[in-house]
């Protein structure tokens, strides 16, 4: 009997568990609470990796120059994979086995264009390791320029997976991407020091990016079997270069997005002391958490926004639900900031790396509105926006002007950053949440006289 009393909660449990996940998995809440989750995820491996390879690397700031090298050259992906979501979810790639031939004829082009970067860089990989500071390790320097091919050819497809609704495969993409990065490159790291280390980087992008292609194919066997084979065989829909030529505006919109985001520690280094701002790097680092999830959310945010606008739908509430994820990480880690900021950094950088702790929770709350402001000029290339990057464009040019004449104390550079982000923030979200936002007039059917 009481056995029978313990599994009728139990099986109402289930029930109710059958009835509601599946409405519960589908909502875009959730969809974009697991992109930010993955992206959250992809950070932590990455914060792993930082520590390893500080460990098993005498010379870690070769590796960290290389990488910020590879950052750098990393904005055009970013911004193709934004463009290609917007135009995938528009149907404008094709569709089902449409698109995997539109993806194909691009791979091509792409596979010529990396060769061709590839023997330049190569040959110019002295040249290159002197101008980021790697000057013993040329060949390392020689491997950004084709990992920044590999990574646009990542980024494209999952930007076509976004397009085709696979928020799911996008975020395993995300969490395998780095740890296969950090498996392979502390593997070789063993043999062959800084070149093996960053060897794993372009490694993750070549397996990562199989993992996609089959993601692709799946779909494009589903949706065969969903709607029937194409009556002819499909042409590419859309030639690379043209696609390149329409994301201008989200490369622009990138490139504020880096301004805002590390213009700061530039800055630091000509107002404080070595020692400063080397602490101030650490602290800043540590504030940026959250901008890491707002591009999480942004991956979905994009082909929701394109979706419901070409829908004639509302898509405010989609920036809204954004924004939510961003309020909801922002308490526990601003309370941290604010109760725990010496002993956190000690323990993630060392007792040398405190010495501007005592600007992480101001430094916390302006790269928290930063990535609101991130989500708030995404949303507005979703809607092919352009004129507000004039708007914010300014406030990012300002910005080191601003901290070029701040306090040469830390708690005070860190206020005139927030308050650079704050304006900045203002701007993005007058501009994005101006009336126009709201449904083409044309879908609304008139009153009756």
């Amino acid at each position: 009997m009481a056995t029978s009393l313990t599994e009728k909660p139990a099986g109402r449990w289930a029930a109710l568990r059958r009835r509601y996940e599946p409405q519960i998995r589908s909502s875009d809440t959730f969809k974009a609470a697991g992109l930010a989750g993955a992206m959250i995820a992809n950070n932590v491996i990455a914060l792993g990796s930082t520590i390893v390879f500080a460990r098993l690397l005498s010379d870690y700031g070769s590796l960290a120059a290389l990488v910020s090298y590879f950052l750098i050259l990393s904005v055009v992906g970013q911004a193709m994979q934004v463009g290609t979501a917007r135009e995938g979810v528009l149907g404008h790639l094709g569709v089902g086995h449409g698109l995997v031939v539109t993806l194909r004829h691009w791979a091509k082009a792409m596979l010529v264009f990396t060769a061709v970067l590839t023997v330049l860089s190569f040959l110019l990989r002295n040249p290159i390791a002197s101008a980021v500071g790697v000057k013993k390790d040329p060949w390392a320097a020689a491997i950004g320029i084709p990992a920044a091919c590999l990574w646009l050819e990542l980024s494209i497809l999952r930007g076509a997976m976004q397009g085709v609704g696979d928020y799911k495969g996008v975020g395993l993409s995300l969490i395998g991407e780095q740890s296969v990065r950090l498996v392979a490159g502390a593997l070789l790291a063993i043999g062959l020091g800084v070149t093996g280390a960053y060897l794993g980087t372009p490694i993750s992008f070549v397996i990562m990016g199989v993992y996609c292609v089959v993601c692709i194919l799946r779909y494009a066997r589903q949706h065969e079997l969903a709607h029937g084979p194409d009556p002819e065989p499909p042409e590419a829909a859309l030639s690379l270069w043209s696609h390149v030529k329409q994301a201008w505006a989200p490369i622009a919109g990138l490139i504020v997005i880096a301004v805002l985001q590390n213009i700061d520690i530039i800055a630091a280094k000509h107002q404080f002391s070595k020692d400063l701002a080397s602490s101030y790097a650490a602290t800043a680092v540590a504030a940026k958490v959250l901008i890491w999830v707002a591009i999480g959310a942004g991956f979905y945010l994009v082909p929701e926004v394109s979706r419901r606008r070409a829908a004639g739908q509302d898509p405010r509430p989609v920036l809204a639900r954004a924004l939510a994820i961003i309020g909801v990480c922002a308490v526990p880690v601003l309370l941290i900031f604010a109760f725990g900021a010496h002993p956190l950094i000690k323990l993630a950088f060392g007792a040398k790396r405190t010495g501007a702790s005592d600007s992480l929770l101001v430094l916390g709350v302006a790269f928290t509105v930063l990535a609101c402001t991130y989500l708030a000029i995404q949303y507005m290339l979703a809607l092919k926006r352009t004129w507000f990057l004039v708007a914010v464009g300014a406030v990012a040019i300002a910005e080191p002007v601003l901290l070029l004449q701040a306090s040469s104390k830390p708690a005070g550079f860190a206020a005139v950053v927030l308050a650079v982000q704050a304006v900045g923030a203002l701007l993005a979200f007058a501009l994005a949440l101006r009336r126009d936002s709201a449904p083409p007039a044309t879908v609304a059917t008139p009153e009756p006289a």
